[in-house]
């Protein structure tokens, strides 16, 4: 499982390690949604290394 979080302004994605949650912008994906995740040309994902096994 990870957490994505957004920023429309800046056009960027972060997926990493699965958030608390209270936060409206972080949605949790099970593993394999984020190993499929895609976003909006243009835009930089960034992915936290410890997902990466």
């Amino acid at each position: 499982m990870a957490t994505l979080t957004f920023d429309y302004g800046d056009q960027m994605a972060a997926l990493g390690p699965l958030g608390p949650g209270g936060d409206p912008h972080a949605h949790d994906l099970c593993a394999q949604h984020a190993d499929r995740l895609s976003v909006p040309a243009g835009w930089l994902v960034v992915r936290h290394e410890a997902l990466r096994s």
